[in-house]
């Protein structure tokens, strides 16, 4: 026996691997007899430690892993100390992780001497889809030779086997094997989901699960036995290190501990199961070859009561440890953006009008000749058609299929592999082709990119652009016409565009290049190609290459005259988008009394223009092309009531469409629905009344 274990893993390793699996235990001890201390959520890598560490130890400082929050041991393998994961148990201001804003075992760090972990939330499963973003930018590094490794980086994603049943794990899975990407899915089957067992989730196993899946290599292995779990990790990490090809590893554990401090285990589980459980304890198992090899078993105990001695002592100091200051709640939710002031050549001269379509096309062309970091992709914006609404036309041919190229039909994988991609210094640019088709993505969206941030205590940013077509444009009908500002409104830690016209829109997709920061540039369809009635001023004279307009900075584009202002006879209407073209419409005929600002970004949004001027006319109407209920426009009339009560005339109205459940697609219907220039004549006429 001994010479058969240690042909296989040296005694250093072995004692290193039983030295964490002892302080695993100390510590989800320690936890459960300090309940009352430990008052967060919790859950700990009992049952789990062996593969976990053999997976830990595969890593170098080049490498990617994400571990789930089960992981404890992982971060245990690749270097952190107890103490600095008591910190983030303990949700203190020192947490290495969040700063005391997440829970334990959640992590991030860009350590330069450890593999990197990006951010992930607690939604079982949504890693998959990020960290496939990472192994994506890793291939996408190598193929235009952006950095140099001294290893090939290997990317490990670590999750749940009843999480695999997730339609987004899916998604993740088949990008992998259709890229051929160098990542490692390491599925845990402890053959429980908090209380659901596998026999109510699913029909197999993670390993017969991804037997469809063309491309993707997979092995099994018994995760409770640490020398069979390393060696099968070495082989797995080696194999995706050297062929860059993926692999799922579907490793057998056990659940000794409970789903969470919260769902304890006397909740759901019988004794019998948990006899079966505990007589698989990786560390009773490694304790137990070691013995048989002829390690001296004093040795043994002398590590277990260190480990022990180690994990009181860093949770005696966790507890002394600060709390975080009350005033760094608002830290982090952007990170701050170089792109402050409106700079470069708007208007040049000699310069020639251009649809709105061609100043992103030009826009994004200019940014990829100049950063090799920028790609892009989403569905049909290939070479082939260059988007369905030729928005991409030209790019594909111009930079070639390794920078501008389809997806399936993803928008979760679409959306929220620009976490991953951001994460290792790239600039994805992606498109969902309809707003209406982005609901697929808004798990993405909320629990990974928009929170990525301010969980990792600013390490991670999600520096994307996420275009998305808008609007309703004659006919589109339920499907393709709809308005999504007030959902994306509603989502804390991405900025949101609304460009009107080209000028604009060049300049605002340069400052979300620029920008740190997720970028969600909502891009009307009707005003594309100008060809909606009314829309000829959506052209303009393109601005010049080094043109940006920054975030935040409405304009008023119509002014009323002074003297009406002066005497009380006068509104301001507060715009965006196609509203822009029906207030235009609407001011003509009543000679200078109402003012027009578009507000050109959402969030963030020029709150100190607007209530500068809403005090200055005492009279407002927000105007929008959502239904209107609820909507970020009532949402932003209350603020300017509240912000302008004193100097307002009569209350601020809104208009938008009417509260329908999605726009019709024949004419005279969806003309009944939206609002347009005739029916907001009229409300200004009433409320100049006042």
């Amino acid at each position: 026996m001994e010479n058969t274990l240690h042909e296989k893993v040296s005694q250093d390793i072995l004692l290193k691997a039983y030295n964490h699996m002892m302080l695993a235990k100390a510590m989800a001890d320690i936890y459960e007899e300090n309940r009352n201390v430990c008052k967060y959520v919790h859950s700990t890598s009992r049952g789990h430690e062996a593969i976990q560490l053999a997976t830990a130890y595969q890593l170098t400082k080049e490498d990617w892993v994400s571990p789930y929050y089960r992981d404890e041991s992982i971060l245990l393998g690749i270097g952190f100390e107890p103490y600095q994961l008591m910190l983030q148990l303990l949700a203190k201001a020192d947490d290495p992780f969040s700063g005391g804003r997440s829970y334990y075992s959640h992590p991030s760090s860009r350590n330069p001497a450890m593999p990197k972990i990006i951010h992930q939330s607690s939604a079982t499963g949504m890693q998959t889809i990020p960290t496939t973003g990472v192994a994506q930018g890793i291939k996408y590094i190598q193929d235009f030779n952006l950095e140099q490794f001294e290893n090939n980086p290997v990317v490990v994603c670590s999750l749940g086997d009843n999480s695999v049943t997730e339609g987004e794990v899916s998604e993740a899975l088949q990008f992998a094997a259709l890229h051929q990407l160098p990542i490692i899915f390491l599925v845990q089957d402890n053959e429980w989901g908090i209380s659901v067992t596998k026999d109510e989730a699913r029909t197999c196993d993670a390993y017969d699960f991804v037997g469809g899946f063309t491309g993707l290599g997979r092995m099994r292995v018994d995760g409770t036995d640490f020398v069979q779990s390393f060696e099968v990790m070495k082989k797995a990490v080696d194999f995706v290190r050297e062929e860059r090809k993926p692999l799922v590893v579907c490793a057998k554990t056990v659940l000794i501990g409970h789903h969470t401090s919260g769902v304890r285990r006397e909740f759901y589980r019988d004794e019998d199961d948990l006899t079966k459980h505990r007589a698989k304890d990786p560390g009773e198992i490694l304790r137990n070859q070691l013995l048989e090899s002829g390690t001296d078993e004093e040795l043994l105990k002398q590590i277990t009561k260190k480990a022990r001695l180690q994990a009181e002592e860093a949770f005696d100091r966790a507890q002394k440890a600060e709390d975080p200051k009350p005033e760094t709640v608002m830290q982090h939710i952007f990170a701050p953006t170089p792109i402050t002031e409106e700079v470069g050549t708007r208007e040049p001269e000699g310069g020639e009008k251009i649809v709105m379509v061609d100043a992103a096309i030009h826009a994004i062309q200019e940014i990829m000749w100049k950063h090799p970091e920028a790609l892009l992709y989403g569905q049909d914006v290939g070479e082939r058609i260059g988007g369905v609404f030729r928005e991409t036309v030209t790019l594909g041919k111009k930079f070639g299929s390794k920078r501008v190229f389809n997806t399936a039909i993803q928008e979760a994988y679409i959306i929220g592999s620009t976490t991953g991609m951001s994460a290792v210094g790239l600039k994805p640019i992606v498109e969902v082709q309809f707003a209406d088709y982005i609901y697929p993505g808004i798990n993405q969206l909320i629990t990974e990119i928009s929170k990525s941030n301010y969980l990792s205590n600013g390490k991670f940013p999600v520096s994307n652009i996420i275009r998305v077509p808008i609007g309703a444009y004659g006919g589109g009908g339920p499907y393709h016409s709809g308005s999504v500002e007030s959902i994306l409104a509603n989502i804390k830690g991405i900025k949101i565009a609304y460009p009107s016209n080209a000028a604009d829109f060049k300049g605002l997709l340069k400052a979300a290049y620029y920008d740190p920061n997720p970028v969600v540039m909502l891009e009307h369809k009707g005003l594309y190609w100008s060809k909606v009635p009314g829309t000829e001023d959506a052209k303009t004279i393109e601005p010049a290459e080094d043109y940006i307009l920054p975030f935040g900075k409405g304009k008023i584009i119509i002014e009323a005259d002074q003297n009406e202002v002066e005497k009380g006879r006068s509104l301001v209407v507060i715009t965006y988008g196609m509203g822009v073209y029906w207030a235009k419409e609407a001011v003509k005929s009543f000679n200078g009394k109402v003012e027009v600002i578009d507000l050109r970004t959402l969030i963030p949004l020029d709150e100190e223009l607007v209530f500068e001027r809403v005090k200055a006319h005492g009279k407002c109407i927000v105007l929008t092309e959502e239904q209107l209920n609820n909507s970020f426009a009532e949402a932003f009339a209350h603020r300017i009531s509240k912000n302008c009560f004193r100097y307002l005339d009569a209350p601020v109205e809104t208009m938008g469409s009417l509260d329908t459940p999605a726009v019709p697609i024949n004419l005279v219907l969806e003309k009944e629905m939206l609002p347009n220039a005739e029916k907001l004549a009229a409300k200004i006429e009433e409320m100049l009344k006042y």
